[in-house]
């Protein structure tokens, strides 16, 4: 990693890289091919990236057998996580509302959870049971009555067993074989097998990101994610070998992946670097860790705590670890993050999968202006308007004024209407 020394007045420079044309032009193709010909282009196009040609349903049968080949300890652990997550999100539960004016108006909001969701699971050559549980938690707890859920298949034309199980837990029997581009189409458009839902949630790689995308407008999305991403702000009071390997948490994941140390201290910055080299030959994933870090891996060393902080909040990072003496002290002026772990005991690995926030976050420098996946995504709200008949005449001509202002005459007569009816009423 390198180390960088910077100025009060550094900026932080990012690009947002949504794809080439190929990966575009290709995704489009994906997209049309799916809406013209249905389920014989979704098993088309999964023989061609995944190399097999499954049944793209998975039956009840598979999703019970998934229990024996998994150890009865992971079982346990799927279903504790369940309850820390579903217990954090339960206390995000919006609900509808009204108030009653003097006038005799009732006004209000309606909150309805969305009919269906399809959720995207990554999988082929890994298994995520931990997005499962992130995505289908806070839709259950919105009360979404239709989940589907969608993952690459293995190359045995299964999917991983502990993500049968993570389903399985949550009551998700709407389960299919599917992934790439062409698992969004079908989400968003349907195919003779599968219904068409309302919103598409879930992460994957820069091909499901680009139909996201392209399907956006017809269905709603999550967010477009980039990269995974951390940051830890430290100024050398969490020891150098901790911080090492919560960097290198990030790295494994992706070659694009970024790891960021942000810290006061040029000794500490020294430390770390040493213990990241350390560690990486260690690493199973070494590779793909080594490329993460030598590309997108940076310390920079800023003159004092309060410009550490400010270089943080540019970088509005996905995860940002304060590994700090009394970090809680610092939340306040946090300004710009997905999720914040604070001290010694919060690694992001914490978060990632079982404390009960949720890991479907931000990317890219979007936590600017974006939030967790929660569970108001999965809910919408309608405006209630019972306008009563005092308020009406008190204010009509007022509201008939407004309209002409902006030169909509009908809108003003669509009032005065209703004003000279009840006037006739009353005579």
């Amino acid at each position: 990693m390198k180390i960088t020394k910077i100025s009060k007045n550094f900026k932080i420079k990012r690009s947002i890289d949504y794809g080439t044309d190929e990966q575009k032009n290709t995704v489009k193709h994906i997209i049309s091919e799916v809406r013209k010909n249905g389920d014989s282009a979704v098993k088309s196009f999964t023989k061609q990236f995944d190399g097999v040609n499954p049944n793209p349903v998975v039956s009840k049968e598979e999703l019970a057998a998934a229990y024996s080949t998994l150890d009865v300890h992971y079982h346990q652990v799927i279903r504790e996580a369940i309850e820390n997550i579903k217990e954090y999100h339960e206390r995000q539960l919006q609900t509808s509302w009204f108030y009653h004016r003097n006038d005799g108006s009732m006004l209000g909001q309606k909150v309805t959870a969305l009919d269906s969701v399809g959720v995207y699971v990554p999988g082929g050559t890994a298994a995520y049971p931990s997005t499962v549980l992130m995505n289908v938690i806070p839709a259950l707890v919105a009360g979404v009555e239709r989940i589907v859920l969608v993952s690459p298949p293995t190359r045995d034309g299964g999917l991983a067993p502990s993500v049968l199980i993570a389903a399985a837990e949550l009551g998700v029997s709407e389960v299919y074989k599917m992934g790439g581009a062409q698992a969004i189409a079908a989400l968003a458009y349907g195919t003779e097998t599968i219904a068409s839902v309302d919103k598409i949630t879930g992460p994957g790689n820069i091909y499901v990101a680009l139909a996201k995308r392209e399907v956006f407008g017809h269905v709603d999305i999550d967010m477009i994610a980039g990269p995974s991403e951390i940051v830890v702000l430290a100024d050398g009071s969490v020891a150098a070998h901790e911080i090492a390997a919560d960097l290198l948490s990030q790295a494994e994941h992706d070659i694009l992946a970024s790891s960021i140390l942000v810290t006061p201290s040029e000794a500490f910055a020294k430390e770390v670097q040493t213990e990241v080299d350390k560690q990486l030959k260690a690493l199973p994933r070494k590779d793909i860790a080594a490329k993460s870090i030598e590309n997108n891996g940076h310390i920079y060393v800023t003159e004092n705590l309060e410009e550490a902080i400010d270089v943080v909040n540019q970088l509005a990072p996905e995860h940002l670890e304060v590994m700090t003496k009394h970090s809680q002290s610092l939340l306040g002026k946090i300004k710009h993050a997905g999720a914040i772990f604070l001290g010694r005991y919060s690694t992001e690995s914490v978060g990632d999968y079982f404390a009960g926030p949720n890991h479907v976050l931000p990317t890219n420098g979007t936590a600017r202006f974006s939030s967790p996946l929660n569970v108001a995504d999965f809910q919408k709200r309608s405006s209630i308007i019972a306008y009563s008949k005092k308020a009406f005449l008190e204010n009509s001509g007022k509201i008939a004024s407004f309209a002409r202002l902006e030169g909509l005459e009908a809108h003003a007569r669509a009032v005065e209407a209703r004003k000279q009816e009840d006037g006739n009423e009353n005579r």
